[in-house]
């Protein structure tokens, strides 16, 4: 049997940031109120915020679970852009606000929901090659947009697709991410509370660590397929996964400093990984998104099911939220080390 990377969207996690927004703590987090008109650099571009904003759209599930943990729920008019259910503590929240789209929306439609403030989790929905519009669509409209900065800095997404990394991804621009929110919002507050107990957990989920696997561990991560028989898109070498992967002392067998690079089956087997990870979600894009047709695929195609992760059975399951840059991917650092410890596999 496949072992499962649990990672059930917060339940505790989640459910710690809530409740350190939600309750008194022992200090007080002191900030400077947001003087507006706010002028922030985000990825490549001056922006500039008149006043907090009133009307968003979200699109990307990583912001949109960023908004409600600094409880601006109420501010959220649509959201886009789900690959799994949305973390628990905010099920209610979620249920009241409109979803534009499971995927990406059309610029209209966006539009339509009259915001003062667009966020993205990812440049290929706003950017140069927008699959929604371009950032310039937005401002010639004078509206701002907002991109998270875990997918512009050290990141190249001047060509199409998923961008490369020029350098590597860290919680650092989560927490950055978090902070500038917080200032557009005038929460900042409430930012500092939620970014200090993100880092608390992680350094938790690194600590619990203490016996590590050996750092040769191969291991690869597939999230998905166009076709199943194809070329699979893996994390690449500087990615969210490959972060996750290095900060539990394993190897990524993935050299490619594109986010997500399509890869062989016979060059996956040349590296012959210890352990698989395969991407779960609810998004049904490319067939291979389904875990079920991953897994058929590696028990019966000829090369795959060679592998001495699929003959010794150290196939293990990541929500989709962990591969993505935000509240979920501390989740994955503490499931993923929880399941190599079950595998045998930590000294």
């Amino acid at each position: 049997m496949n072992r499962k990377v649990s990672t059930p969207r917060g339940r505790a996690g989640a459910t710690l940031l809530a409740a350190a927004l939600l309750l008194p703590s022992g200090g007080t987090v002191h900030a400077e109120p947001t003087h507006y008109p706010l002028a922030l650099e985000n990825c490549g571009a001056s922006v500039t915020i008149k006043q907090a904003p009133r009307r968003v759209v979200s699109i990307g599930q990583t912001q949109t679970e960023i908004l409600y943990a600094l409880g601006l729920a109420n501010r959220v008019v649509g959201t886009a852009v789900w690959f799994g259910p949305v973390a628990e503590p905010y099920e209610a929240v979620n249920a009241g606000v409109k979803r534009l789209a499971d995927n990406a929306p059309s610029f209209e439609a966006v539009l339509g929901e009259v915001p003062d403030l667009v966020t993205a989790t990812f440049a290929w929905h706003i950017g140069p090659h927008g699959a929604v519009a371009r950032r310039e669509q937005f401002s010639g409209l004078g509206v701002p947009v907002y991109v998270s900065p875990a997918d512009c800095v050290g990141k190249d997404n001047s060509a199409p697709g998923d961008g490369v990394r020029t350098r590597p991804f860290t919680m650092d621009l989560v927490y950055r991410n978090i902070r500038e929110l917080g200032q557009v919002f005038d929460v900042l507050p409430r930012a500092e509370t939620l970014a200090t107990e993100l880092k608390a957990r992680e350094d938790a989920a690194i600590a619990s660590m203490a016996g590590r696997p050996a750092r040769d561990l191969p291991v690869v991560v597939w999230f998905s397929s166009r076709d199943v028989k194809g070329d699979a898109f893996v994390a690449g070498a500087k990615g969210v996964p490959a972060y996750i992967l290095d900060k539990l002392g394993v190897h990524n067998v993935i050299a490619s400093d594109e986010e997500w690079p399509l890869v062989g089956w016979e060059s996956i087997a040349a590296a012959d990984p210890a352990v698989i990870v395969l991407v779960r979600m609810d998004r049904r894009l490319f067939p291979a998104d389904d875990v079920a047709v991953k897994l058929d695929f590696l028990r019966t195609d000829p090369v795959a099911r060679r592998l001495t992760a699929v003959r010794e059975n150290r196939i293990v399951v990541m929500d989709a939220a962990a591969t993505r840059p935000g509240l979920g991917t501390i989740d994955g650092i503490m499931a993923l080390a929880t399941n190599l410890k079950a595998l045998g596999l930590a000294r």
